[in-house]
This record gives structure tokens, sequence and C-alpha cells, in this order.
């Protein structure tokens, strides 16, 4: 008699969600690198006070937190083989789109933090001949991730998450994997339980490893 619920199929096909993992992990990590980079100069150009650049942070901002993450993939996607006439890979077209998305959040969340160092220290480097650069990343920018830093985790955790939209252009990562055991087993449930454990997982490692480097970034508190 068959198993009711035939969890006797993760040990037949856990290549697959191997496979997945491996590509949810790669996209996460080069989306957040990519959002990282771009968010900080984004949110420099915010607390430049230089108004055009100003202007055009807080457009860009408006037009990737204003849209569905989900559009924006599907017009990098289709639209740049269309308009420039490179073949744009799913993962190349995932990464770029999911990475210039973060960077709206992410220079929403650097600004605040470094909005929220006291101005008097940027005023006292300035009065000692401090360059603009270098006060920004060797005296605002270290104090104000110590502040942003749950949010920049939770930014991470984000997109580790919302990485099963990356399925809908056949990249396989976790969902596509169960996606594909359904199609083979004509099983629902199972294949989204062991997907929905997975991200849990990865989720609680990202988390365990952020309370750590919170308290090791707070030590000279």
């Amino acid at each position: 008699m068959e198993s009711v619920f035939f969890f006797e199929m993760f040990t037949k096909y856990w290549p697959m969600f191997a496979e997945g993992t491996k590509n949810a992990l790669f996209f996460t990590f080069f989306s957040t690198l990519a959002g990282f980079i771009w968010g900080t100069l984004l949110a420099l150009i915010k607390v430049s006070r230089i108004k055009p650049l100003e202007w055009f942070s807080r457009f860009y901002t408006s037009i990737f937190r204003g849209t569905p993450l989900l559009v924006q993939l599907y017009m990098i996607y289709f639209a740049t083989p269309q308009l420039t006439g490179y073949p744009i890979t799913a993962i190349e077209a995932a990464v770029l789109s999911f990475g210039l998305n973060s960077a709206a959040y992410v220079s929403e969340i650097l600004r605040g933090g470094m909005e929220a160092v006291d101005r008097g220290q940027r005023d006292a480097a300035t009065s000692l001949g401090v360059p603009y650069g270098k006060t920004m990343f060797h005296i605002v920018i270290p104090q104000a991730l110590k502040h942003v830093l749950p949010g920049l985790v939770n930014e991470m955790i984000a997109l580790l998450k919302e990485s099963s939209l990356i399925s809908v252009i056949a990249v396989t990562d976790i969902t596509r994997a169960a996606q594909r055991i359904i199609n083979l087993t004509f099983r629902s449930f199972e294949p989204f339980l062991a997907a929905a454990l997975i991200y849990y997982v990865l989720v609680m490692i990202l988390t365990i490893i952020a309370n750590r480097l919170e308290v090791w970034v707070r030590r000279s508190d």
C-alpha cells in the first residue's frame, strides 16, 4: 500500500533540491552584494545635498519601490535582448533585477543610519581637512552600520525568500526543484513542504550568523 505522505521520494530526488539550494544561495549572495554596493552609493548621494544627484537617487528609489519586483524581473529578462541585442541569461537577469531592486531599499536603510550619526563629527572632520570620501567611509558609515545591521540582514533574508520568483524564468532554485518533482511524482504536499523547510533552515542560519555579527560589531560600545 502506498504511503500517505510518501516521504521516501526525498531520498530519490534530493539532488534536485541540492541544485536548487546551491543556485538560490549563489543568487542571494551576488544580489545582496550588488544591492549593497549600489545602495551605498545611492545613500551617499542622498546625504551629499547635491540636488541633481539627490533628485536622481530619490526618483530611482521611488521607481524600484513603487513597481512589483516580478514586473522588473520580466522587463530585464525579456526587454534586454530586444533593446540591446545582448542575450542575457536567466541568472544574470535575476541577479541584476534583484540587485537593482534591493539597492533602493538598502539606500534608504543606510541613509537613515548615516543621518543618525552626529552631524558634528562630519563638521569636525571637514574643519580638519579630511576629504568627504574618507569622512564617510572611515567615520560615518562604520557607525551607521552598527545601527542598520538588523535592517540589512532582513533585506538579505527577504532576497533569499524572494528568490522563489526566479523560478518563473526557468532558473532551477528551490521552488523550481519542487515543481519539477511534482511533475514527476504528481504529488504536491511533500515537495512544497520540503522546499519550505529548506527555506526555513537557511533563514535560521542567516539569523544566527547575523545575531553573532551584531554582537561582534557592538563589542566596542
